[in-house]
């Protein structure tokens, strides 16, 4: 027999119910000291961090109602339209033009002899010649065009003053392109080619010819525009007939610099063209003095 095997025993004796019984009245701390165990003083338990605030999402930048002014909005639009109408009449007229190239070619070169060097040179020869001629026929329409852009935003007087010497402005770019085809480039080329064939056999390029042709008749087409240029200073009060008196030698310099500066390098282009010019300048005195005249009655009248 075991003495120790009491333990061991299925059936107890009263005295172990007995404390079994206590044992079990008796109440549970293991709970409480697992919790005791578990809990920290608040003194030594670790701050918490602090949490990083949070970015807020980048805002849409708000667009700003602009306050467009719409009477600016309708002139832009009227100029865009402006200018496209005038293109679509230079491109109507350059193919027209470029397609009966045929026809005025002869008229063009004069008969001389001219050379090309490329046939990209052909092509730019006829292009620039059409071009030039296609904005030549397209002026009237062009002028037009922008009389009726800039017609709202003038004063009455110089409304009046447009509409009135509008016919004399095309008839002097015309006369200014006639003279300088009929009168100023035959001279020039004749006079620069004698000059040529004493030392130099002298062979002419159809693009060289073509930029000669261009440089003797479009700027004095413009320059033949001075006396409507003075009469128009003239109206609006800017110019009158005694400043131009008093600064004619000065003005004489400076339509011979520029009549320099848009002609061939020779003296005999230079002078064809000053000529006229002081002609023209003498002209605007007289037609701005006759003007400032009519115009002293009419301030008396009133």
């Amino acid at each position: 027999m075991d003495p120790y095997s009491d333990h061991n025993r299925k059936i107890l004796s009263p005295l172990d119910k007995k404390a079994k019984d206590e044992e079990a009245a008796l109440p549970d701390h293991s709970a409480e000291t697992s919790s005791t165990t578990q809990s920290v003083p608040e003194e030594l338990k670790p701050e918490p961090k602090p949490e990083e605030p949070r970015m807020p999402p980048p805002e849409e930048p708000k667009k700003e109602k602009e306050d467009v002014d719409p009477a600016l909005i309708d002139h832009l639009t009227d100029l865009r339209k402006q200018l496209i109408k005038s293109v679509v009449v230079f491109l109507v007229f350059f193919i027209a033009v470029f397609s009966t190239i045929n026809l005025w070619f002869p008229y063009v070169t004069r008969g001389y002899t001219l050379i090309v060097l490329s046939p990209l040179e052909v092509i730019s020869f006829y292009t620039t010649i059409s071009a030039a001629m296609a904005f030549g026929l397209s002026v009237p329409f062009v002028c037009h065009f922008l009389w009726q852009f800039v017609k709202p935003g003038l004063t009455q007087k110089e409304g009046r003053f447009l509409s009135l010497y509008s016919p004399a402005i095309l008839l002097l770019f015309v006369g200014g392109l006639a003279f300088g085809y009929y009168v100023v480039n035959p001279l020039s080329y004749n006079f620069l080619v004698k000059l040529g064939k004493m030392n130099f056999d002298v062979m002419i390029t159809a693009k060289e010819y073509a930029r000669f042709l261009l440089m003797t008749t479009m700027p004095i087409g413009l320059l033949f525009e001075l006396p409507i240029v003075a009469l128009f200073l003239s109206a609006i009060g800017v110019l009158t007939s005694a400043t131009m008196k008093k600064v004619r030698k000065w003005s004489y310099v400076t339509l011979g610099v520029v009549s320099a500066l848009i002609t061939p390098p020779d003296f005999l282009s230079q002078l064809i063209i000053l000529i006229p010019m002081i002609g023209l300048y003498e002209a605007s005195i007289f037609i701005v003095t006759k003007t400032e005249k009519r115009l002293v009655p009419d301030a008396d009248a009133s």
